[in-house]
């Protein structure tokens, strides 16, 4: 099971949602607005930037956001979207 950092629940606070564990085998986390489930985000088989701070410092951790943004700018610029949420919870 994932686990959810800190960063993580003060990042979903802003957006007003809470998460907590993906009940989905596939995914890290379930994002959720009134009490009812919105999204699942994060595929389990990829790092985010919380791991990649974690294991390779800010520089090298920086740089994979930047680089993630550039790779999914369609959809994580559309509020409410699964995209939208792992983008801004996640990275």
């Amino acid at each position: 099971m994932y686990k959810i950092t800190s960063r993580q629940k003060d990042n979903a606070e802003k957006l007003g949602v809470t998460i907590k564990p993906s009940t989905n085998k596939n995914k890290k986390i379930d994002v959720f607005k009134n009490g009812i489930k919105i999204a699942s985000i994060g595929a389990t088989g990829y790092k985010d930037y919380s791991i990649y701070l974690k294991e390779k410092g800010s520089m090298y951790a920086d740089e994979r956001r930047r680089l993630y943004r550039i790779r999914h700018q369609n959809d994580r610029t559309k509020i409410g979207t699964a995209g939208y949420y792992a983008d801004k919870i996640l990275w």
